[in-house]
C-alpha cells in the first residue's frame, strides 16, 4: 500500500474557488458556502484504503459537523483508469457509506492541483474569512496501526476554528493514496 503524505499547503491560504458537479449534476461552488462559519474540503475516493479506513467515522463527522460547518468532499481521481471512482460507483458508495455532505467530481483535477491536493484523504479547513487554517491529518489512526479512528486532530482544528481561536500550528500531514492522475496531469514540483 502506497503512502502519500499531504503537501501541507501553506497556512493562510485563501481557498482556491471551485465549481464542480455532485452526484446529481448540480453545480456547488465555493460560493455556496458564504455563509458558514468554516469551511471543510476533503480529498477523498472509494478505493483508496486510507479512505476505506475512515469511511464510516467520515459519515459520522459529516453528520456531526454538516450543520454546524460547510463540508464538500471531492473525488479528483482519473475515473477512466480507476473505474471504482466513476460517478456512478462514487453515488453508490456515498449511498452505502451514508455521506450527507456533497461529494463532487473533479474530473479535470484542476481543483485538486488548486489545493495541492496530494492523496486521499486529504484535509483542508478554512475559517471564516476562507483563510487555510488546518491541513493535515484526521487523527494518527492508519489501516492496520491500531490507533482508534477518533477524528480528534480535524475536530480539535474545527472547534477552534469555530471559537475564534487559534488552531495549533503543530499540524501532522494526512496520509494516504496518491490522487490518480491523468497521464501528462501530473503537478509540477
Amino acid at each position: 500500500m502506497a503512502r502519500t503524505p499531504s503537501t501541507m499547503l501553506d497556512l493562510g491560504t485563501p481557498a482556491p474557488d471551485f465549481a464542480l458537479p455532485d452526484l446529481d449534476g448540480d453545480i456547488i461552488s465555493l460560493e455556496d458556502f458564504q455563509d458558514a462559519p468554516a469551511l471543510l474540503v476533503m480529498f477523498i475516493c472509494n478505493h483508496c484504503p486510507f479512505v476505506k479506513h475512515l469511511r464510516d467515522a467520515l459519515a459520522a463527522f459529516g453528520t456531526e459537523y454538516g450543520e454546524v460547518i460547510g463540508i464538500v468532499a471531492i473525488n479528483s481521481n482519473d475515473a477512466d483508469a480507476y473505474p471504482e471512482d466513476s460517478p456512478a460507483k462514487m453515488r453508490e458508495e456515498a449511498d452505502a457509506a451514508g455521506y450527507t455532505f456533497p461529494y463532487l467530481i473533479d474530473a479535470t483535477q484542476e481543483v485538486a492541483k488548486a489545493y495541492k491536493a496530494a492523496c486521499t484523504p486529504d484535509f483542508f479547513l478554512f475559517d471564516r474569512d476562507r483563510k487555510l487554517v488546518y491541513r493535515g491529518q484526521f487523527d494518527g489512526s492508519r489501516p492496520g496501526n491500531g490507533v482508534p479512528v477518533t477524528g480528534a486532530d480535524l475536530r480539535a482544528a474545527i472547534d477552534a476554528a469555530l471559537a475564534a481561536k487559534p488552531v495549533n500550528g503543530e499540524q501532522a500531514p494526512s496520509i494516504g493514496c496518491g490522487i490518480k492522475w491523468k497521464p501528462g496531469n501530473e503537478p509540477m514540483p
